[in-house]
């Protein structure tokens, strides 16, 4: 009797666990649901990614210098000294940041105001 038992808790295990591997593409289409039909493929890859990621404990937290060791970056494919300066400029806390990554993408803006004599 107690072999049945065992093997009833192992099936029930087993659906539980395939339910489980089911319900997350189906998160990750109705994540989706909302992208253009072209990248919709791809975001349905990229949330399986990050959900399997999150279940390995792979998913972390960058620290702030981090984070500006990135933005200083992308400074680096200006060839000019006075564009990359320029860029740097823009990256730091002086600059007025405005639009939405939702809206397309973050407009910099750093403004200098430069006095010229004759």
């Amino acid at each position: 009797m107690t072999l049945s038992r065992y093997a009833y808790l192992v099936s029930a295990l087993l659906l539980t666990c395939g339910a489980a591997a089911q319900a997350a593409p189906a998160q990750a289409t109705s994540a989706c649901a909302s992208e253009p039909a072209a990248s919709r493929a791809a975001c349905v890859r990229e949330t399986g990614a990050a959900a399997q990621a999150a279940r390995e404990g792979a998913l972390t937290t960058a620290s702030a210098a981090t984070y500006e060791r990135n933005a200083l970056a992308r400074c680096e494919v200006f060839k000019a000294p006075q564009d990359q300066a320029d860029c740097r400029a823009r990256m730091g806390p002086q600059a007025i940041v405005s639009g939405s990554v939702d809206g397309g993408g973050l407009l910099r803006e750093e403004v200098q105001t430069r006095i010229v004599t004759r």
